[in-house]
Formats: structure tokens, sequence, C-alpha cells
């Protein structure tokens, strides 16, 4: 049996099996039913491993055993067993979730913050700072830094990061506003984004900037600047730069105030 290994790579990553096991599942497939030796020879797999390889994959439910002798195995057909991985990932997620919820308020998060708070006081403030790499890494970041704003939260962006960001950000902005929290926003608004100026009504001061830039201040502190431009790097290898530094954060707060009193407000209607 000749199956490109492009084709048992994809398997791999889509169903979570090791190398063995899609070896021996696609074996079975082209054949129904078979033993284990058969599937061994076919799949090039070392028979000593081939019984292990079929109860792995029985207790996943891609296959099913035959009663009888000689042992043999059935095939589960494929849609089938999509939705049995496809429920059992999301079985195994929602335990997961569980898990790490029912971790807040116990003792490990407090000796894992109380760590955290104790290093953090011995390190310099200039210190406090890194690269993040991947628009996913990034956005988790950002997230986590607007989330404990206290003042202000000042955010430039371009049309497309104006999208991803309310997208994204929007229930965090709605209780940066209950706290208090003046959120200010320059963005080239187009008629592709400015359905989310609306839901941005209320929660902040939107301006529209010419300026192709990305970066966000917050409480005069901290900073979150993206040395990319968003239309022309992948998300995988977008590149943000957290600087945790009220000097720095202060000067260029400064240098926003200027250009923002020259921007136009959008005031675009419900």
């Amino acid at each position: 049996m000749i199956i490109k290994e492009e084709f048992l790579s994809k398997l791999r990553r889509f169903f979570n099996l090791n190398l063995y096991e899609v070896k021996i599942w696609t074996a079975l497939l082209s054949r129904g039913v078979s033993t284990a030796g058969e599937l061994s020879d076919i799949a090039n797999v070392p028979r000593s491993r081939s019984y292990d390889v079929l109860e792995s994959l029985e207790k996943k439910g891609f296959v099913v055993m035959k009663l009888g002798k000689p042992i043999k195995y059935i095939a589960v057909p494929p849609k089938e067993v999509l939705e049995r991985v496809k429920r059992n990932v999301e079985t195994e997620a929602k335990e997961a979730v569980k898990k790490l919820t029912d971790l807040r308020g116990t003792d490990v998060i407090t000796e894992l913050s109380t760590l955290h708070t104790q290093g953090v006081e011995l390190v310099e403030p200039s210190d406090l700072s890194g690269s993040l790499k991947g628009r996913h890494n990034l956005y988790n970041h950002l997230e986590l830094t607007i989330r404990n704003a206290e003042e202000s939260f000042t955010l430039m962006t371009t049309s497309q990061g104006l999208l991803r960001k309310v997208e994204g950000f929007l229930p965090t902005f709605e209780k940066l506003k209950k706290r208090g929290v003046k959120i200010r926003i320059a963005a080239p608004i187009t008629k592709e984004n400015e359905h989310v100026v609306k839901e941005l009504k209320g929660l902040a001061e939107v301006k529209h900037s010419d300026t192709k830039a990305r970066f966000c201040i917050v409480d005069k502190k901290e900073i979150i600047f993206m040395v990319m431009d968003d239309e022309e790097v992948h998300p995988t290898y977008d590149v943000g730069i957290w600087v945790n530094t009220p000097f720095f954060a202060s000067a260029l707060d400064e240098l926003f105030e200027l250009a923002w009193k020259a921007l136009k407000t959008v005031d675009i209607k419900r």
C-alpha cells in the first residue's frame, strides 16, 4: 500500500495519531476487514507493535474488533470517526477548561501570584519588556495589558486592526468604561470598518487618522507597539514589542496628544 507521506502527516495532525496508528488505520480502511498480521505487512509496521496500535485505535473509536478466530478488525467509516474525534475533543476541552476555572481562588493561584509579585518587586521597571511573536500571542498580551488599565487606554491602529480589536476586545472595552477608564482610538475609518465604530459609541472616542502606525499606551506606563505592516505580514510572523517604562510611555502619550488634537472626531449615528 503506497500512501504519500504528506497525506499521512495531515491525518496525524487532524486526528492526533502517531505514525504507526495512521499507517495501520489507512491500511485497514483499504481492506475494510483484516487481521493484525495482514495489516502489519500492508502498513510496514512491526508485528510486535500492530496489536498495541490496534488496541489504541479501538479505544479511540477508529476500529472495531470482530468476534471469532482469528481476531479481525473492522474499519469504522471515516465520517463516523470524524464525529467521534470531534466529540472527544469537545469533552476533553470542557474538562480542561473546568479544571483551569476551578483553580481560581485556590491556594495554587495564590502562591503563584505571591511568587510573581515578589519577583516583580526585585526587577527594574526598564527590564520589564519583551518581544511578542505571532498575532495570537501578541493579542493575548495586548488583552492582558488593556484589562489592567486604571486610567487611560490609547490605541492607534490600521483599518483592519480596528476590526480585529473591536471583534476581540469589545467586552474588555465595556468593562474599562464601567471602571471609568478613558479610551481613545485613532485609525483609518473606511466603509469596511465604520460599522464597528458604531459598536464603540459610548465606550470610546474615535478619530480618523491616515497615519500608518500600530501601538497602544496604557496608563502612560506601558506600551505595546507592532513593528510590522499588517497588510504585508502573515499573522504568524507578526511581531510586537512590550515595554513597561513610564518615562517612554509618557513621552509617546504627549506626542500622541499633539496629533490627537488635530484629528477629526468620527461620529457615526446608529
